[in-house]
């Protein structure tokens, strides 16, 4: 049996109905889609690690990392190096381990967190930051062995699981569009249509959506990764062709270099353990949110792209849930040591699996690709953000199929259900739509003289989500602060 062969055997190609092209292509589909975190990851914790606004930040910004001066620059380099190595060990827990095509990453969202609500807003030091969602990861090690964290997933009502799809579905195209400048601000009404005639990127993004659409349509294999590459290519040909002024359609700083030394982040994460003794509490209320809402985006992302593959059983279960679990509990343990926030499933995994993604070879794929990324972050970062966002636009449309699983007629299933997907998007989070159908469903249930339905365990969750928001509001507002 040649190593082709024993591969196969191991990611269990023919019992999935799958082979190495379809993985290989799911792969890079899904690195293409989620790549712009390589960018973007960095642009939002570097702030953090100055302890300063963006808005205060230019190139000339310096800081002090271990002794040593550093430029906001090679502060983003750094920070780009260990999101590609913090997304590589954990993609290969996936790989390996749970056998599942889903790629992982620092979380989009969680690193908005991290840096503006605990670094800037609490005042908590980034090292101490780090040092909370190392601690998180243990905790999901751990609760992962064990099981509780499969426990509590499944404890999900059944009509929140099959809307979580379509829930995901909705809020990655309304991102999609944003990011495209389709979807743009409007004061009126909060949202409007975008003007092509006036924003070049809204017309390359259009064009390209169109593109990437056609071929879809016509069943073209490979057509999101065509799409992406095939509007970035445009994009420069036009830029260099001097039609446009440059970083129009194109990022602004073009092919840059990569610091790979970031040893002064994990001293930095030394220092932060060293920390906790002098902030006990303000620690504890920071594990206790990083680990609340991380949670519950992995659970929902799982859940929701398991739907689009068919992984999920009759009760809307992943089996054996806590093997995907555990990669994101890795990873995020080791990107806290080298210097980044929480690693978590990333709802782009779902743009791979509708190009055919069904084993952990198409998570190997994704990790291959962000090895090479390491080498090549400067051509990574010269793909302009809306040519990635095409993939999340036509994967949201394809996960709205979930709606048809839910029985409208129920009311039980047509509020929660309702509200979960809702409620996703127009809080731009997974958690909150979770949140909105696991606290109504034992509501309306026991509205409906259906009591016994509900669980003790979903009334506990629900009380759980109550407490978590008591908090989170009282924090906000300025009534707890630090």
């Amino acid at each position: 049996m040649g190593a082709a062969d024993t591969l196969a055997d191991f990611f269990e190609f023919d019992e999935h109905g799958t082979n190495f092209r379809t993985e290989a292509i799911a792969g890079v589909t899904t690195f293409l889609a989620m790549a712009y975190i390589i960018v973007v990851n960095p642009e939002i914790l570097a702030p953090a690690i100055f302890e300063q606004p963006p808005g205060e930040l230019s190139a000339d910004s310096t800081t002090t990392l271990g002794g040593e001066t550093f430029t906001l620059v090679e502060v983003q380099q750094m920070l780009a190096v260990v999101t590609i190595l913090a997304s590589i060990v954990a993609i290969v827990v996936m790989a390996f381990y749970a056998k599942r095509p889903f790629g992982l990453a620092p979380g989009m969202g969680l690193n908005a967190f991290f840096t503006f609500t605990v670094v800037l807003i609490l005042g908590v030091p980034w090292q101490l930051a780090l040092a909370a969602v190392f601690v998180e990861g243990l905790l999901f090690i751990a609760l992962t062995v064990v099981g509780a964290r499969k426990y509590i997933i499944e404890l999900f009502p059944e009509p929140v699981k099959f809307a979580v799809g379509a829930g995901i579905g909705v809020f990655l195209l309304f991102l999609g569009l944003q990011e495209m400048q389709l979807v743009v601000a409007y004061d009126a009404t909060l949202v409007t249509l975008g003007n092509v005639l006036e924003s070049p990127v809204a017309a390359f993004s259009l064009a390209g959506l169109v593109f990437t659409l056609l071929l879809y349509a016509r069943g073209v294999r490979g057509s999101i990764v065509i799409g992406i590459l095939g509007t970035a290519i445009a994009a420069w040909t036009v830029t260099l062709a001097g039609l446009v002024e440059p970083g129009t359609i194109t990022p602004e700083q073009g092919m840059g270099g990569a610091q790979y030394d970031f040893t002064p982040l994990f001293w930095g994460f030394v220092d932060g353990l060293g920390m906790i003794a002098e902030e006990p509490l303000v620690f504890a209320l920071v594990v206790f949110t990083f680990f609340f809402v991380d949670f519950f985006d992995t659970a929902g992302t799982l859940i929701g792209v398991s739907q689009i593959a068919g992984f999920l059983d009759e009760s809307g279960d992943l089996p054996e849930v806590e093997k995907p679990l555990m990669a994101d509990a890795v990873g995020t343990t080791f990107g806290a040591m080298i210097g980044t926030s929480t690693v978590t499933t990333f709802i782009e995994s779902s743009t791979g699996v509708e190009e055919g993604g069904r084993t952990g070879f198409t998570a190997l794929v994704v990790g291959l690709c962000f090895l090479v990324a390491l080498a090549f972050v400067p051509i990574i970062t010269a793909i302009p953000a809306y040519a990635s966002y095409l993939a999340l636009v036509v994967v949201g449309i394809i996960m709205l199929q979930g709606v048809a699983d839910i029985d409208w007629q129920d009311p039980a299933w047509a509020i929660a259900g309702g509200l979960t997907i809702t409620v996703m998007p127009l809080t731009a989070s997974i958690a909150n739509g979770l949140a909105a159908g696991i606290m109504s469903y034992p509501l309306v249930k026991a509205a409906m003289g259906e009591r016994r339905d509900v669980s003790l365990g979903q009334w506990t969750l629900a009380v759980v989500f109550l407490l978590y928001f008591v908090v989170y509001f009282a924090v906000e507002a300025g009534e707890i602060a630090f």
